[in-house]
């Protein structure tokens, strides 16, 4: 194994991976570098994936339970093997990790364990001891759990996402702080599983930055499943006990305090970038105040040869926005047009319904002054969604009033994180509502919804 490369990676998440795999097709010697034993960063190993499949678990009992009766599928009293439940749900983990370290063998990617200190122009030092030399070094570190005063993370009582995809018993109470992406699923999790979870929210609304009748109708469904909230409220302690946890809770408009306990606290306040102890500081790489490093439209930092894509730098901290950043970082390496819409980063959260956003929100527009015109359509009348019993929940188009351009889809409902994906395509190539109106859509298909909600953007939905 070289010691000197074209490229060295630091950090084997889905930014990291994808643009070690993209260097090594372009015929880049690379190295791709993680702390973790196993490959995949965060999100494999203790975040989308693990998440999702608990998720898809949760669903499936909750279905068993509640649902399988109105189709005339009898199965008696459904019991839960929480352990069977968390096994598959590591071996999914295993798997895709594992996929992860066969690809990069595949393209000949040097992956290599170890902590990784930038300690000069070209030079990453591992462990250390080890020095390596490269041409270009791309940082791909991701996010760590952002902490809040007052409530100290143990891992057992009060637990991080992590944590709470390691609890080896149902609690009876949870209360989760925030109710972005993170708080939302993982609430939905132990609550189908027969938690009563109490989502703690500072703002006045769940969902912050996403379509507003979006969260409204979100927080409605979120309601009937069983899952409470309290909205403008900021929680300024924790305390652990062998029992359970304790939580001062004060409203933010009038400072009233109150108490709330629960058997498990989940802090989802969000992510912080992971750019701290990599040695930015001592080669002078700039970061904002927040910690998240500064690129140019290249993603090359403020040091020559120095580059970082994903979580690292300012942005949505989403996975695909990663995998995209890494790709084009490693193109324009390489003197070729590296391509980034940011304009069509997707947003989902995977609650059932699901709830998928493309462009711009109703309040955005507003504050721009944009004239647009809105198309809306529900999966009550969607055949599709009658058939399968799915039938809460909407899409909604925005569409510039002048020229008909899509500037926004926001949509919950069944598969809804799939079907935001033909607004993605639409709007990447600058498409109208009526483009997406007059294309062909096989029936009966949830995606008649979109077809429809395009339609209604000038008034003639044909099914409404």
């Amino acid at each position: 194994m070289s010691d000197s490369y074209d490229l060295i990676v630091i950090g084997a998440g889905p930014g990291g991976y994808v643009a070690a795999i993209r260097a090594a097709q372009l015929g880049m010697k690379t190295a791709c570098i993680d702390k973790r034993a196993s490959l995949g960063g965060t999100c494999l190993n203790i975040g989308c994936i693990p998440s999702k499949a608990l998720l898809e678990s949760s669903h499936h009992f909750i279905e068993a339970r509640n649902g399988f009766a109105k189709h005339g599928v009898m199965t008696g009293k459904v019991g839960l093997d929480l352990e069977a439940m968390m096994a598959r749900k590591t071996k999914v983990v295993e798997q895709l990790t594992q996929g992860v370290a066969f690809l990069l063998k595949k393209n000949k990617i040097d992956a290599i364990m170890g902590e990784a200190r930038i300690t000069g122009a070209g030079e990453v030092t591992l462990d250390g001891k080890r020095k390596l030399t490269a041409k270009n070094v791309l940082i791909a570190t991701g996010s760590d759990v952002m902490s809040l005063p007052g409530v100290e993370i143990d891992e057992k009582r009060i637990v991080s996402s992590t944590g709470a995809l390691e609890l080896t018993k149902v609690p009876k109470t949870m209360v989760v702080i925030g109710a972005g992406y993170i708080g939302l699923e993982m609430g939905s999790v132990w609550a189908r599983l027969g938690t009563q979870v109490t989502v703690v929210e500072f703002l006045d609304r769940i969902l912050p930055g996403m379509d507003g009748e979006l969260a409204k109708m979100t927080q409605r469904m979120l309601t009937k499943q069983g899952l409470k909230f309290k909205l403008g409220a900021k929680v300024t302690g924790a305390k652990a006990g062998k029992s359970g946890v304790t939580l001062s809770v004060e409203a933010v408009k009038d400072g009233k305090s109150e108490k709330m306990s629960a058997d498990i606290v989940l802090l989802a306040i969000g992510r912080r970038p992971y750019s701290d102890g990599l040695g930015l500081e001592d080669i002078g790489v700039k970061r904002d105040d927040r910690g998240f490093i500064e690129v140019d439209a290249t993603f090359q930092t403020n040091v020559p040869s120095l580059y970082a894509i994903g979580d690292a730098i300012p942005g949505p901290m989403l996975a695909h926005k990663a995998e995209e950043e890494g790709i084009a970082a490693v193109e324009i390496m390489q003197g070729q047009s590296g391509h980034v819409n940011y304009a069509t980063v997707p947003g989902v959260v995977y609650t059932w319904p699901e709830v998928a956003t493309v462009g711009l929100t109703e309040e955005q527009l507003k504050e721009d002054g944009v004239d647009y015109n809105i198309g809306k359509f529900p999966f009550s009348a969607n055949s599709r969604a009658r058939a399968s019993g799915d039938t809460d929940g909407f899409v909604k188009i925005l569409a510039e009033a002048k020229t008909d351009r899509v500037l926004g889809v926001h949509a919950i409902g069944p598969d809804a994180g799939t079907l935001i994906h033909e607004a993605v395509m639409a709007m990447e190539f600058g498409g109208s509502a009526e483009d997406m109106a007059r294309a062909f859509h096989a029936h009966p298909t949830l995606n008649e919804a979109v077809k429809e909600a395009a339609l209604a953007v000038a008034g003639r939905a044909i099914h409404m």
